[in-house]
């Protein structure tokens, strides 16, 4: 029987596609220059919720506030990474579901994350109170990409102002990050 023209095309396309999105899924993620992820990282005292105190801009969160990060171990040993955050203009929450994997060395705090699939980033946490795990500096895999996160709405300045050195020494522009106001608090928060 003979194949049409778009047959030949998806025929074509098949293999490229296959290639192109098995390669981002299985890809490992690599830190950029500078950053070096977090040893004897514990991923069950990582869980629970996090709130965002600063970040870089970049366009999945422009105009969010209040946001948020909850992270949690799945059955299949996946997490399940759900963030909230609030568009003041619209006056509604966005929230977005996505999933994460632990990678690379177990005791190091390396992860990949998908909102997307079949598209991952890396998530690697570059400093870390594992005294209490109460703040975490996260890089994605370049310098366009970090997170200041904490178990609280709010840190002591002095905390701040030592965080904000690491991050400068790790090659991030900390003058451009966007602070957030926990102002908002979702209904499901209240309380905790």
């Amino acid at each position: 029987m003979p194949t049409t023209p778009l047959q030949k095309l998806l025929t074509g396309l098949a293999l490229p596609l296959l290639f192109l999105c098995g390669g981002h899924a299985i890809q490992a993620k690599t830190p950029p220059e500078g950053v070096v992820p977090v040893e004897n990282f514990e991923l069950e005292r990582y869980l629970g919720l996090w709130y965002e105190l600063a970040r870089t801009d970049n366009r999945f969160e422009r105009g969010l506030d209040s946001v948020t990060a909850e992270y949690t171990l799945k059955d299949d040993d996946s997490i399940r990474v759900f963030n909230r955050g609030w568009d003041e203009e619209k006056k509604k929450w966005k929230e977005i579901d996505g999933r994460g994997y632990k990678i690379g060395d177990p005791e190091e705090g390396t992860l990949k994350v998908t909102f997307f699939w079949p598209f991952y980033a890396g998530y690697h946490i570059f400093e870390l109170d594992h005294e209490g795990y109460q703040y975490a500096l996260v890089s994605g895999d370049n310098h366009s990409y970090m997170w200041l996160l904490a178990r609280t709405p709010q840190l002591p300045q002095s905390t701040i102002d030592s965080l904000m050195e690491k991050a400068e020494a790790a090659g991030f522009d900390t003058e451009s990050l966007i602070w957030l106001d926990h102002k908002t608090v979702h209904p499901s928060l209240l309380g905790k």
